[in-house]
């Protein structure tokens, strides 16, 4: 049952909407003149207060000052009831903070609408504050990337992606951050001749979608789901906000994205002078760790798409497949590949 607090020093008044209030459902709290009314708003905190304003002790404008100085008064819902009707008295309530201004004399169901409308917006603020407490009061607590990652999980808008499906293109603007919380992704562009390079693998916890953190930038390659994926996603605003917050997490995030960068690197001087031989054999090397294959499990991937990532044409890629099996460093069971001797490819020239 909603509180009502009831300040009229008109006696029966008070009374005539204490009755209509009380066969409304509400428990009404009545005060007399403004000094209880303070005194009973503090001690009983109702869910609303509806006060004259022309009172002895203390006029209703000085009980709204009043309670707006106190933490656990000054958000309750605040209406005005009163005889002064010249824009002035009115201007003066809500300048003040007043949720609403009724003026004498009042019909009763503009009185009981006023009250409901008030209630329910302080129901969605009250429960939008608490929302942005509790997400404010974890992300006080984030202090490690495991962390920052369990945010996503926890909190991030989860997204899906078929498998082939794009997830992003070229060009369109960015404006949030993933956490790949399952399957495999490809990043990447296309040459003047339209012909695909891939830029880099992600994996199950891996972070996609990175470019700016500042401006909602265009993105600079194609995204596209490789197997089945699920992604969770914040806002690039919320993470930057969280990242300002909490320093270590900021370090060991870019920390990430340097080593992203070295990836990067090392795959195009791969391309640029590494054999068709050394390509293949990091290519599979590359895509067990992002899948994180254990031993004896096999790859599951297209051939396009191991050529795309070596940079080698997918023909150059099949017959060097069929060397390796040849020399016993991999298996091959209808598309799947199996690596047998990891050392091996390593080491290959």
């Amino acid at each position: 049952m909603k509180k009502i607090l009831l300040v009229e020093d008109d006696t029966s008044l008070r009374e005539n909407i204490e009755e209509l209030l009380d066969l409304s459902g509400f428990l009404v709290l009545p005060a007399g003149n403004g000094k209880t009314a303070v005194q009973l708003a503090k001690k009983e905190l109702p869910d609303l207060i509806l006060c004259d304003i022309m009172m002895p002790e203390m006029d209703g404008y000085e009980v709204l000052e009043h309670l707006s100085e106190h933490e656990d008064t000054r958000h309750i819902p605040f209406i005005f009831v009163s005889a002064k009707t010249e824009h002035k008295d009115v201007r003066k309530g809500m300048d003040l903070g007043a949720d609403d201004y009724l003026t004498k004399p009042f019909e009763e169901e503009e009185l009981l609408n006023a009250i409901q409308v008030r209630l329910k917006k302080a129901q969605l603020l009250n429960g939008a504050w608490a929302e942005w407490h509790k997400k404010n009061r974890k992300t006080n607590e984030i202090r490690t990337l495991n962390q920052l990652k369990n945010f996503f999980d926890d909190h991030g808008e989860l997204v899906t992606f078929k498998k082939e499906e794009n997830i992003y293109s070229l060009g369109e603007h960015s404006n949030a951050v993933y956490l790949i919380l399952k399957g495999l992704v490809k990043c990447y562009t296309l040459d003047e001749q339209g012909k695909e390079l891939i830029t880099s693998l992600y994996g199950e916890d891996d972070f996609l979608g990175f470019n700016s953190l500042l401006d909602n930038l265009p993105y600079e390659e194609f995204a596209v789901a490789l197997e089945d994926v699920e992604l969770a996603g914040i806002s690039k605003t919320e993470l930057r906000g969280i990242l300002e917050e909490n320093q270590k997490v900021s370090l060991e995030l870019l920390e990430v994205l340097a080593d992203n960068i070295t990836d990067i690197k090392k795959q195009l001087l791969q391309m640029a002078y590494s054999s068709v031989r050394k390509r293949t054999a990091n290519t599979l090397l590359q895509f067990s760790k992002t899948l994180n294959c254990k031993k004896g499990e096999p790859l599951k991937i297209a051939r396009s798409d191991l050529a795309g990532v070596a940079g080698i044409a997918t023909e150059s890629l099949i017959r060097t497949l069929s060397d390796f099996k040849n020399e016993g460093l991999i298996a091959i069971e209808n598309r799947n590949i199996q690596i047998l001797d990891e050392k091996s490819l390593q080491y290959v020239n």
